[in-house]
């Protein structure tokens, strides 16, 4: 048996995107966001409001980096989504994070995320406030890769957002091998 609950944004799992970008007086500025995703190989697309700190600062620099909210930054991670930069222009430093400029766009790496996408703005609608950008990089700290310098999950520890319950969750174990675990049906 199904229940219905109508029209709700719930897709599983919801990552926990912590968009930063400079202001023009070159202040980083971060946010929380959980709608977004590849867009297409080389392209993330993320809704944002135009009323967001944030969202201006990217319109107005044309950069930005995306990084995964972690189990170890999850409070800080909040912290960027629950205060508004509109309100509180020192929020990046109370977060606690540390930023360095990106070598590849005009945008922060906040140096306690792990792994960084470096995007350059290609669009922004402000009816849907859908932004896409282009990856131009991707840095990772090399303590969350494994022995042959892929991106170890279990050393990154990424969070989801469960948004039916208002939860971070831990993004779980290992079930199978993709695509290959299939092949047994063939």
């Amino acid at each position: 048996m199904r229940k219905d609950f109508g029209v709700k944004t719930w897709l599983y799992p919801m990552p926990v995107f912590i968009v930063a970008a400079y202001d023009e007086n070159g202040v980083p500025n971060a946010m929380n966001a959980a709608w977004g995703g590849v867009y297409t190989d080389n392209m993330v697309g993320i809704c944002l409001a135009d009323d967001h700190k944030t969202t201006r600062n990217i319109l107005s620099t044309g950069a930005f980096t995306v990084s995964m909210a972690t189990k170890d930054t999850v409070v800080p991670c909040d912290y960027v989504g629950i205060v508004s930069g509109n309100n509180v222009p020192d929020k990046f430093a109370k977060s606690g994070f540390h930023a360095v400029k990106s070598a590849h766009v005009d945008a922060p790496i906040i140096e306690e995320l792990p792994m960084t996408l470096e995007c350059e703005l290609v669009s922004y609608d402000a009816e849907s406030c859908y932004m896409v950008g282009r990856i131009v990089n991707v840095s990772v700290d090399e303590a969350v890769l494994n022995e042959v310098g892929k991106i170890d999950v279990d050393k990154l520890q990424p969070v989801i957002y469960d948004p039916c319950n208002h939860d971070y969750r831990l993004v779980g174990e290992k079930v199978a091998d993709a695509f290959s675990c299939g092949k047994s049906l063939k």
